[in-house]
């Protein structure tokens, strides 16, 4: 069993406290092209941000990053001055790291992973939204229940919503967390194809990889969409950033998430033509199954709504051990996104998911 209590992944804590030469080395060590993009002097220091005109970032693989994803696709924010720039990271690990160490000035990351980082005492601060709902448990035929799931092998990733909703999935059910195999994947299609091949039982994941599993694994059982834990529109993902982002470079801020506010009314007015971009680059998976999952899982950057939320799901992350009180309201700083909006109220409007 890998023991999400025992000391066979290093939590977040211990990556922020990796010096340069070991991170380096470990970056170094993976595939050629890891990075996508020239690091520029000093960023790997405490001033990380990127100079002028160019902000650099990390991102997740689900359709809560459709709209950063949208916005490099067609750099969106090139008319306020911005160039985007991805970090694309070897494992779901280096994501999150990145973000904390400095390398990245922002990151579309899980909120539970972005409180890790603030716990651990990175300067980072959760500025805009990411997606809402979209995160599927997906079991192998006939484990359609918690208590069938004792003992069986679950495929997912470690200080993720995609392990605490599990978590609290289980609880809710009244099976202990403890009561079942953990097996934490490196890629979502590591997880997927592990899945499929029969080597893990059940598998927490997003659109549109639940979509696609469902439909390509007869037989499989969908256990949850988390909406019957959470309610109706909880969020999943988070744009987080470098605190200093915030005053340094505020203006670049904020044309990034006009961008991405713009990416999300392309998406919402031209559904088709939005996935035609994105599928095959950015989502590995078929049209048909995007269609569904785009539906399943909206990009919203105006989470203002799911500041309470976002702060009450720590609890779970405190039982689990993954961080050692829970947050306060400082963690989240919508003030860049309420000036964005303030100045581009019309932009605002035409959006059809928004705190109310």
């Amino acid at each position: 069993m890998c023991d999400r209590f025992g000391n066979e992944h290093v939590h977040a804590l211990e990556r922020l406290k990796l010096n340069r030469r070991t991170l380096l080395k470990g970056v170094g060590g993976g595939a050629a092209g890891t990075l996508v993009m020239a690091l520029g002097p000093g960023l790997l220091g405490p001033g990380a941000l990127a100079a002028g005109n160019t902000i650099t970032s990390t991102h997740g693989t689900g359709f809560c990053n459709l709209n950063i994803f949208l916005t490099h696709a067609m750099q969106t924010a090139k008319d306020d001055g911005l160039t985007l720039e991805f970090v694309n990271t070897p494992t779901f690990a280096e994501q999150v790291t990145f973000l904390g160490i400095g390398k990245v000035d922002v990151g579309l990351m899980p909120y539970t992973s972005f409180m890790a980082l603030y716990d651990a005492g990175a300067p980072v601060k959760v500025v805009a939204g990411g997606g809402i709902e979209g995160c599927v448990i997906v079991a192998r035929p006939g484990l359609d229940s918690a208590e069938k799931l004792k003992g069986k092998t679950l495929a997912t990733f470690q200080l993720d919503t995609l392990e605490v909703m599990p978590y609290d999935w289980l609880k809710k059910n009244g099976v202990s967390f403890k009561d079942v195999k953990v097996r934490y994947m490196g890629s979502t299609p590591e997880a997927v194809e592990a899945f499929k091949a029969g080597a893990v039982d059940w598998i927490c994941t997003i659109e549109p990889y639940g979509t696609a599993l469902l439909n390509d694994v007869p037989g499989s059982v969908m256990l949850s969409d988390g909406t019957d834990i959470y309610g109706k529109g909880y969020t999943d993902c988070v744009l987080a950033a470098r605190a200093p982002l915030l005053s340094d470079n505020r203006a670049g801020l904020k044309a990034l998430i006009k961008g991405m506010m713009k990416a999300q009314s392309i998406s919402e007015t031209d559904p088709d033509g939005t996935l035609e971009k994105l599928v095959g680059t950015y989502y590995k998976t078929s049209m048909a199954n995007a269609k569904i999952a785009k539906a399943k899982q909206p990009a919203v950057v105006d989470a203002r709504d799911q500041t309470q939320f976002i702060l009450d799901r720590t609890d779970s992350l405190v039982e689990m051990g993954y961080i050692k009180k829970k947050p306060d309201r400082a963690a989240i700083d919508w003030t860049p996104l309420e000036e964005v909006i303030a100045e581009n109220p019309e932009l605002h409007a035409q959006l059809k998911y928004k705190a109310a």
